[in-house]
């Protein structure tokens, strides 16, 4: 009996077929992906509405230069975490479904690998103009930190495990 929090997937379930695994991992990845995507939707409103706001005049050049590499982290995140749904409707009755699963959790890791990057970096960018420089630094890596924790840490150490 699987553990709580434990989905239980070690390969294909009694009686699954190849088909049929491929088809249950993708409707996994593609579910997922829907709860990923609406706060990088978010995210990217709300970088889109930064520069015209009042307060976009008095920032400094390192503040510009964070807000472009979270705009662009947020844009690249979209790209890929988008890309799997493409990917298959693409290849639909085409490719190797067995591919498209592999492919799609690739685009999708690098996808919240840009997430991390961008939520990283948006909160350098409010600490920094909130507070000074050395509480933005370290509100960052303490972020930075919860990210390569839950993020990396806990699921590579889980698989290790298992």
């Amino acid at each position: 009996m699987p553990r709580v929090g434990d989905s239980g997937d070690r390969g294909p379930e009694p009686g699954e077929s190849p088909k049929q695994r491929h088809d249950r991992e993708l409707i996994e990845l593609l579910n997922e992906l829907r709860v990923a995507l609406p706060g990088v939707q978010v995210l990217f409103a709300f970088l889109l509405a930064v520069p015209f706001a009042q307060g976009w005049k008095h920032i400094t050049a390192f503040q510009k230069d964070v807000f472009f590499a979270a705009f662009l982290a947020t844009a690249v995140s979209s790209v890929l975490l988008i890309a799997p749904s493409a990917y298959h409707r693409l290849g639909w009755r085409v490719e190797d479904k067995g591919r498209i699963v592999e492919a799609a959790n690739r685009l999708a890791i690098a996808g919240l690998f840009f997430l991390a990057v961008s939520i990283v970096a948006v909160i350098l960018l409010v600490t920094d103009f909130i507070f000074d420089k050395t509480t933005a630094i370290a509100a960052t890596a303490a972020i930075g930190a919860l990210f390569l924790l839950f993020w990396c840490v806990l699921p590579l150490v889980g698989r290790a495990r298992s």
